[in-house]
């Protein structure tokens, strides 16, 4: 012990980044670590023969410019880094709301057309639970949520069921709107679960949701949406009014 100049007690990343400092600087220095790894809350777990990492799972190329020194000095740079999907990427790295509409755009890109299935809805959720705002929502339960449920019910009716329920009132607005636009591909007791779910719910932009979603199907079958509306009273009049908005 007494060749040593700084212990370092902890093995985390800011013990790891201090250590590395103080041995350029020339220091005689040992890091001290009671855990079996090093690396504190950042690691990567093998399991069922996937790679999770665990705690920081991304630095943007934006801001952080003392890591991305560090980075540097180890020999490294942003190209050897694996990319977050340029969509993700561009959605956690945005400083202005465009740049998140853009993002959201991205999405929907051609190009990507093959990758709209269950599995990129781990994607969708993000969008929607970071995004908690109705501009990011909609566009993502309509446009790319909605599409994946009607081609693949079997996975997505469960999710969007269970997502009706979920403390998130966002994930709830996205599961009662998923089906706008879908006329006569509607899942009717899918639709009247995740109403049934949220219809005593006072926050307006699930009353709203609920109005908008009987509204759109009415175009197609008025009739069910006027007798649904008649027959359910513990719906809001918010969410009467918009639902019987268009049927004379």
């Amino acid at each position: 012990m007494t060749d040593l100049d700084v212990a370092v007690v902890g093995a985390g990343i800011a013990g790891l980044a201090t250590a590395h400092a103080l041995v350029r600087a020339g220091r005689r220095v040992q890091v001290f670590e009671a855990a079996g790894h090093v690396g504190g809350r950042m690691a990567t777990v093998r399991r069922d023969g996937y790679l999770v990492d665990a705690g920081a799972e991304m630095i943007p190329t934006r801001g952080y410019p003392a890591t991305w020194r560090l980075v540097r000095q180890l020999g490294l740079g942003p190209a050897d880094a694996p990319r977050v999907p340029g969509a993700l990427a561009l959605w956690r790295d945005a400083g202005y709301r465009e740049e998140r509409y853009l993002a959201v755009a991205l999405t929907g890109w051609p190009r990507y057309a093959g990758y709209q299935d269950p599995a990129v809805l781990p994607l969708y959720e993000e969008l929607v639970v970071t995004g908690a705002w109705w501009d990011y929502v909609d566009e993502v339960a309509i446009q790319r949520i909605g599409p994946i449920l009607r081609g693949h019910r079997e996975a997505l009716t469960p999710v969007i069921r269970a997502w009706s329920t979920d403390a998130d009132p966002w994930k709830r607005r996205t599961a009662v709107i998923c089906q706008v636009k879908a006329k006569g591909d509607t899942d009717l007791a899918l639709l009247a679960d995740c109403i049934a779910a949220n219809a005593a719910d006072r926050d307006f932009f699930l009353r709203k949701a609920i109005g908008w979603a009987l509204r759109d199907y009415a175009w197609h079958d008025p009739r069910w949406v006027r007798g649904y509306v008649a027959a359910h009273p513990e719906l809001s009049a918010l969410s009467r009014r918009e639902a019987l908005k268009n049927l004379r």
